[in-house]
């Protein structure tokens, strides 16, 4: 019986290569947005998930706010509040997106969205893109320029300021 030291000088196991993705097999994917000539760092490149992350809780929460006002006015109960502020944050993401291409908090982190020759999205694929948005999966399934199925049907990227 061998001690597996052998296979190292073979080369990685399938199952390394398999699991740990196309770069671990030796295929080289580029920068993010390098496909689609952005550069790699600096002003006009990918934004990373930190910032889309942090953006998108700062856009959910000022939208929970302002449906935690409406319901105390109105008396909501906690499922219209919910729904509300799902409502709220896709309404403020279509029109602030098609017409300025950022959100209150994709201003904050210092990103913005804009089609990938850096022109605006406008407010018909911004709409495509935040209804995919709100539906939560196709923002979930990014490929490897950081796009999520929400980006792509709109043409759109997200991008540092």
């Amino acid at each position: 019986m061998s001690s597996g030291k052998g296979r190292q000088a073979e080369g990685p196991r399938w199952t390394q290569t398999w699991l740990g993705g196309a770069r671990s097999a030796g295929v080289d994917l580029g920068t993010p947005g390098e496909r689609l000539g952005l550069p790699a760092e600096g002003s006009g490149s990918v934004a990373g998930y930190g910032r889309r992350l942090l953006a998108l809780l700062i856009d959910w929460l000022l939208s929970l706010l302002v449906a935690s006002l409406l319901a105390n006015m109105l008396a909501w109960s906690p499922p219209t509040r919910s729904l509300a502020t799902l409502v709220i944050f896709a309404i403020q993401a279509w029109v602030l997106t098609g017409l300025l291409g950022i959100t209150i908090g994709k201003r904050v982190t210092g990103i913005r969205v804009a089609r990938p020759d850096g022109g605006p999205v406008g407010p018909v694929w911004a709409l495509v893109r935040t209804l995919l948005l709100v539906l939560v999966i196709p923002a979930l399934v990014w490929d490897r320029d950081y796009r999520g199925l929400h980006d792509r049907a709109a043409n759109s990227i997200v991008v540092r300021v």
